[in-house]
């Protein structure tokens, strides 16, 4: 349920509808636009009388939300959200670029590609220090040692890092992490998406499941914000399909779709998307393009060499050549 308040209204009455609110077990969000003050209700409201909520003077109007995601809905908060990235905003006009490899394997290695993309123009790092990977027999990363790595070279360069999140117990080990980042097989996980939601107000760049639909993905980014954490930023990595000619099937239409549902940024992932290196740049191009509000893309220094994903992953000078182009084309993104 959304309440309308209306324009002018003291504080000291809205503070009294608060707290009526929270005595019938509602958690109110208070949204403050440019033109309107809204209150989200989340919990159970099916006992909330509407009429006498829409009776009381304060009150410009009130509305049910259908959807089943409340929090991450644009109707509970119609502005789009801005999420700091260590000083580093994404959503709302702002648009960032995040790189890095797909698994740290050296400090050389990591510090070198970070100052690569700096130079190109990324704005964060991104560096797998825990690798979720289908095979037990792959490279699962360097764990703590990477992320000391990845410590390392932002010192070096400045960049906030990404990384992947992989279970509740190595969440003490991310207190330096800027960004923390929920795989795709982790979407679903509820009891890690209320733990960061509990526990952490880091942005957390959620990724869309394999095959979940977006509102699965929503729900999951619900699961975050209702649990207390509100800096959710939704990722499209591509989806499965019956296709088999790129790794996953990217649908950038989820770019436009999501920014009517939800107030959340929205960051496309072309490099999972695709899983071949020289598909990245037209994809990464045509998701600025459509107004995607960041971008995650995989650099490698060697990719034939790399211990993990180095065929989608693009040289330092392919995510050059990508950034003139993603660049040029930003003024005239679509929103």
């Amino acid at each position: 349920m959304i309440i309308q308040i209306r324009q002018g209204t003291e504080q000291a009455r809205l503070e009294s509808l608060l707290a009526w609110l929270r005595s019938q077990g509602i958690d109110p969000h208070v949204s403050v636009g440019s033109h309107v003050t809204l209150i989200g209700c989340v919990g159970d409201v099916s006992h909330i009388d509407i009429d006498l909520v829409q009776a009381l003077d304060v009150v410009e109007s009130v509305q049910r939300i259908q959807e089943p995601y409340k929090a991450a809905n644009r109707k509970f908060h119609p502005d789009d959200s801005v999420i700091d990235c260590a000083g580093h905003p994404i959503g709302g006009g702002n648009f960032q670029v995040i790189a890095g490899p797909c698994s740290v394997e050296s400090e050389e290695q990591v510090v070198g590609i970070a100052k690569a993309v700096k130079a190109a123009g990324a704005t964060l790092l991104r560096g797998g220090a825990f690798k979720p990977l289908t095979s037990p027999y792959s490279f699962q990363g360097l764990g703590k040692a990477g992320l000391d790595m990845l410590l390392v070279a932002k010192k070096e360069t400045g960049l906030p890092i990404v990384t992947e999140l992989m279970s509740q117990e190595q969440l003490e080990l991310f207190d330096d992490v800027d960004v923390i980042q929920i795989g795709a097989r982790n979407m679903q996980n509820f009891d890690l998406l209320k733990e960061v939601g509990r526990s952490t107000r880091k942005p957390i760049l959620l990724k869309r499941g394999l095959s979940s639909t977006l509102q699965e993905l929503l729900m999951s980014a619900e699961y975050i914000m209702a649990s207390g954490n509100p800096n959710v930023i939704l990722c499209e990595r591509g989806i499965r399909t019956f296709e088999t000619a790129t790794r996953n099937t990217i649908d950038l239409t989820v770019v436009p779709v999501l920014h009517r549902l939800s107030h959340l940024p929205v960051v496309i992932d072309p490099s999972h998307a695709t899983g071949v290196a020289r598909l990245v740049h037209p994809l990464a191009v045509a998701a600025t393009a459509i107004g995607a509000d960041g971008l995650i893309i995989e650099v490698h220094n060697d990719p034939p060499h790399a211990k993990c994903d180095g065929a989608q992953s693009q040289t330092p000078e392919m995510f050059a050549e990508t950034m003139k182009v993603v660049q040029s084309i930003r003024p005239f993104a679509c929103r």
